[in-house]
């Protein structure tokens, strides 16, 4: 593929910025800097008003216009784009420096949250959802069944590296190997913030009756240091597979991995528009039915929790191995993960850099536990590209999915690293870290705390 480079951007025959001309785009940048910036009025607390509307469908374009200007440049910029990850990551910071700087009007900070964040209807309830359900319909059965019995182990091996690699860096600074596993491996690798942080510093208040806040507070910063590492190491173990290609399957996790039969199925069954219209809807039902079974988990008494995503990637697996579907509908998948994994990335990586702060990384920057994370998150993915080939899976996808995709903030970092490894097509892998792998930590989180925490 041919290098991209800056004069391709200002050719007025070409259509460089995601496939809008360039006076398009221009035009379209100043609509959206005119609905942000100007103002109109006041609102009925009195505050100056916009002209922003922030409902989904100016949210999305808003934030596309923002990802293409910053992911095209990204995207040539030499050295960034061939080893830091280019525009995907460029795309991330920038809005994470937009956000934290207050360099957006407060309402659109507000809208994003809503895009993205917490609130019933947002973009990334929608963006998973899909990925999981369209990557694991179209993985081959037996493939998909061997790959069960092994990932789990995979996790607990990139544990014991995160754990080791933390654990010998922290006793060059004097700090106790207990002290590192509490305070650094378990929230990095616990599962992101919402399932894995947030629980355990209630767990470990319950065990030392102490305000959470109190354990919370350096544990989200440690984490935010770690998302960053884990983010580029996804950057730099994508450029690693372009330089020895032995390493990688080029998004494929398990080497014996049968998929000619999915190409085959896929040059056989041309998806019709409604075919990816039935995927879709599946996708929504299926999702429902893993909200239900996720809301009576939570009602057991039990101290972990399933998160509803664990529910869905369970159903999906069935639904693959007892060949439910039919293959037009597993071929509308495939398309409609496509859409979403390679044409709204961009739109997802601005949502998660408006929502990062990242004061949060410098309040625990003090070079002792930049170095502690950094080895947490090296080792985890060193030690699993060790083993990786015995288990019959491929280095670098073994190394970004059970490794980093367990030491950064859970959904948000998973998109993040996957993003920057040009592999999200391995987002249901991800989210069986992310969301198994967490409620793994916060038991091995309540037996620490149980034992050591005073």
């Amino acid at each position: 593929m041919a290098k991209k480079n800056f004069k391709e951007l200002f050719d007025l025959r070409e259509s460089k910025w995601g496939g809008i001309s360039l006076p398009m785009f221009l035009c379209a940048l100043i609509v959206v800097a005119i609905v942000v910036y100007i103002p109109f009025g006041l609102d009925k607390e009195g505050n100056p008003a916009s002209f922003l509307r922030p409902n989904f469908l100016i949210m999305f374009s808003a934030l596309a216009v923002f990802g293409l200007l910053f992911g095209e440049i990204g995207d040539r910029i030499p050295i960034w784009n061939d080893f830091i990850g280019g525009g995907t990551i460029l795309v991330f910071f920038m809005a994470a420096v937009f956000g934290t700087y207050n360099l957006v009007p407060e309402n659109f900070m507000k809208a994003v949250k809503i895009f993205y964040g917490k609130q019933p209807v947002n973009f990334l309830e929608m963006f998973i959802p899909a990925l999981i359900v369209g990557s694991v319909l179209t993985v081959d059965r037996k493939t998909l069944i061997k790959s069960i019995s092994g990932y789990i182990p995979l996790i607990i091996i990139g544990v014991l590296g995160a754990s080791a690699g933390g654990v010998l860096v922290g006793l060059a600074f004097g700090k106790s190997p207990i002290d590192v596993m509490m305070n650094y491996v378990l929230p990095i690798m616990g599962g992101g913030t919402g399932a894995g942080a947030v629980p355990m510093s209630e767990i470990w208040s319950s065990k030392t009756g102490r305000p959470a806040a109190e354990w919370f507070g350096f544990a989200i910063s440690i984490l935010s240091i770690a998302n960053v590492f884990a983010i580029l190491c996804g950057a730099l173990l994508k450029k690693l597979g372009e330089m020895k290609p032995s390493l990688t399957g080029n998004g494929e996790l398990i080497i014996d991995n049968s998929k000619e039969a999915i190409r085959d199925k896929e040059i056989d069954v041309k998806p019709e528009l409604t075919d990816t219209t039935a995927a879709f809807i599946l996708t929504g039902v299926l999702f429902m039915v893993a909200h239900i079974l996720g809301e009576l988990w939570s009602k057991l008494p039990i101290e972990f929790e399933l998160h509803r995503l664990v529910f869905l990637i369970l159903l999906t697996m069935f639904l693959n191995i007892a060949n439910l579907v039919p293959d037009n509908i597993k071929a509308g998948a495939k398309r409609m993960q496509t859409f979403f994994s390679k044409h709204t990335i961009w739109i997802l990586m601005a949502s998660v850099g408006f929502t990062t702060d990242v004061k949060e990384i410098a309040k625990a920057a003090a070079p002792s536990n930049i170095l502690i994370a950094l080895a947490i998150v090296l080792g985890a993915a060193g030690l699993i590209m060790l083993v990786a080939r015995i288990m019959k899976f491929y280095p670098v996808e073994a190394a970004i999915t059970a490794g980093l995709c367990m030491a950064n903030r859970g959904g948000a970092g998973d998109v993040a690293v996957l993003g920057a490894a040009d592999r999200m097509d391995l987002m249901s892998f991800a989210q069986i870290s992310s969301r198994i792998g967490g409620a793994m930590m916060l038991v091995l989180g309540s037996l620490m705390f149980s034992a050591f925490a005073s």
